[in-house]
């Protein structure tokens, strides 16, 4: 064999190698690339945003006078916006990129600019956090931050696991072999509940969070002014007397109904109920004609455990 001979060899053997290497390359970018997977990527490369807001909000006054913004997206999904004008979006939804799960939402999360997005829980209805062009991300993360005229403090503890509706959820995680119940459960069933301290209000983000904490989570929470819950006709994750437990144990001022269906935004596919029943249910409540809400410590003071209930009215983007 020459000499020239034995380089062909190699050379093409080197050619078929890095031929090997490339295509396995591009396999890998093609996985990456599917949705499922896509979604598990970083987007903040591409936001077309930037930092400027956060940075003038660095100057902004602590204690903040003035009213307290809240709008509903539908589900769980809420967005905050403080006296000093800082947006906090808390559980942005998506469907399931799996499939498994099936329909629940008609339309993509809309696309939305804000300065923090946060998520309670690993489950696709809370963790959209793609959809968020964000200057900060907090995703299920215990322990306090504060910046601008807001503190957050997120306390963890563990999802709902009771499943006290028809429709036995909690049984597809046996199914796949994991035992569903602290403290063996799997991760995507611990939540991080958030208290968001802004404008004089205490504000909880209850998630999917059980209703059962132990005592050092009821004791992290404190007072509590507005309290939001999942309830829907289908007990879906809170049963109505579970949930009851939970509003007359801390008896926060005002009570927001969430994680129902709301024509338009929720289908019937992911098998909630309107939270129609709870509600009306209740001592004092009143159905809201919009998707928007302003409050402050005066406009509640009278309230004791008020319902205010959006009902059908989300915004759409």
């Amino acid at each position: 064999m020459s000499e020239n001979e034995g380089g062909g060899r190699e050379g093409r053997r080197g050619f078929l190698k890095a031929a090997a290497a490339s295509a396995a390359a591009v396999a890998v970018g093609a996985e990456l690339l599917r949705p499922e997977k896509a979604a598990a990527q970083s987007v903040a490369w591409k936001q077309a945003g930037n930092n400027n807001h956060v940075l003038e909000l660095q100057k902004a006054v602590p204690e903040t006078a003035g009213k307290v913004q809240i709008d509903y997206f539908g589900h769980t999904a809420f967005r905050i916006t403080t006296p000093a004008g800082l947006t906090l979006v808390f559980d942005p939804w998506r469907n399931d990129p799996s499939g498994a799960w099936g329909l629940w939402f008609p339309k993509e999360f809309p696309k939305l600019k804000v300065d923090v997005g946060l998520s309670t829980h690993a489950h696709f209805d809370h963790d959209a956090l793609d959809r968020l062009e964000a200057t900060a991300l907090l995703d299920r993360v215990p322990g306090t931050w504060s910046f601008a005229d807001v503190t957050i403090t997120g306390v963890a503890d563990k999802h709902a696991t009771d499943a006290p509706g028809w429709y036995k959820w909690i049984d597809a995680v046996r199914e796949f072999g994991a035992d569903p119940y602290p403290p063996n459960n799997p991760g995507h069933l611990d939540n991080v509940t958030y208290l968001v301290e802004t404008g004089g209000l205490r504000i909880l983000i209850w998630g999917d969070n059980r209703h059962n904490p132990p005592d050092d989570v009821w004791k992290k929470w404190g007072r509590v002014d507005v309290l939001t819950l999942p309830v829907d006709g289908s007990q879906h994750i809170l049963s109505y007397e579970q949930a009851n437990g939970v509003v007359d144990r801390l008896k926060p001022k005002v009570v927001i109904p969430t994680h129902y269906l709301a024509a338009g935004t929720s289908s019937t596919l992911s098998t909630l109920q309107t939270a129609d029943a709870w509600v009306d249910a209740q001592k004092a409540s009143k159905r809201l004609d919009g998707p928007n809400l302003a409050l402050d410590p005066a406009s509640i003071a009278g309230y004791d455990r008020q319902f205010l209930y959006f009902g059908p009215n989300v915004l759409r983007g």
